[in-house]
């Protein structure tokens, strides 16, 4: 198999090309329809995932946890765990396809390149900062307490995206999304045209944060 978009890949990149020649023949193909069940509770296999083509949508309830593509790795949740069911519902958004790559498979690898080991480590701990920032973003008090740290975590001075993908993603609807961008808007923190949200002031954000912690205290 030859992969183009796995090479110089972040986490695969550096793996030696005899040890990854063995790896992708122990691996499996797997092609999912726009709309089909990739990994999900009670169906899933103890394998790392990576996107090869094509979009998928991760929800832990109805909670918008992240959207998948190309190059984009999952499964590490359920890889060298003991519990019967996997966290989180993956689907495609979008005719899909995914190498996965077999426990022992990632064990060997492990054991063997150094390199890959360090990627993986590294990979974990985004994979742990990125979760604990989704967590607090959707655990905020408010609508404007979730819009005001999801706007901070994202360490952008400037986001494009829809409404509809962020009330998503925030857990909120979207006339409710609509009041919290009028609120940060009046509080000089934030200005939109369209999709864009340009961030002007991040600590006006915090502000707005910090006050519905405070709010939120008995």
């Amino acid at each position: 198999m030859d992969m183009p978009i796995l090479r110089g890949h972040p986490l695969l990149g550096r793996i030696d090309p005899p040890l990854w020649d063995w790896a992708l023949e122990e691996s499996d193909l797997l092609t999912v329809d726009k709309g089909g069940v990739v990994y999900g509770p009670g169906r899933f296999r103890r394998c790392l995932g990576v996107v090869l083509r094509g979009r998928i949508e991760v929800r832990r309830e109805s909670i918008l946890m992240a959207t998948l593509s190309a190059g984009d790795v999952f499964g590490a949740a359920a890889l060298f765990s003991d519990g019967a069911d996997y966290p989180t519902t993956l689907t495609a958004l979008s005719p899909c396809q995914t190498l996965l790559l077999p426990q022992e498979c990632v064990r060997r690898l492990l054991r063997e390149c150094p390199s890959f080991a360090e990627d993986y480590a590294a990979y974990l701990s985004g994979r742990i900062q990125f979760l604990s920032q989704r967590l607090e973003a959707v655990s905020a008090p408010s609508a404007e307490g979730k819009l005001a740290r999801y706007l901070l975590s994202s360490g952008e001075a400037e986001l494009t995206l829809s409404a509809t993908q962020l009330g998503r993603r925030l857990g909120v609807g979207r006339a409710t999304l609509y009041r919290a961008f009028e609120a940060l808007e009046g509080a000089g923190a934030i200005a939109r045209a369209g999709k864009t949200i340009r961030i002007l002031q991040p600590e006006a954000l915090r502000n707005v944060l910090n006050e519905t912690r405070k709010e939120a205290l008995p």
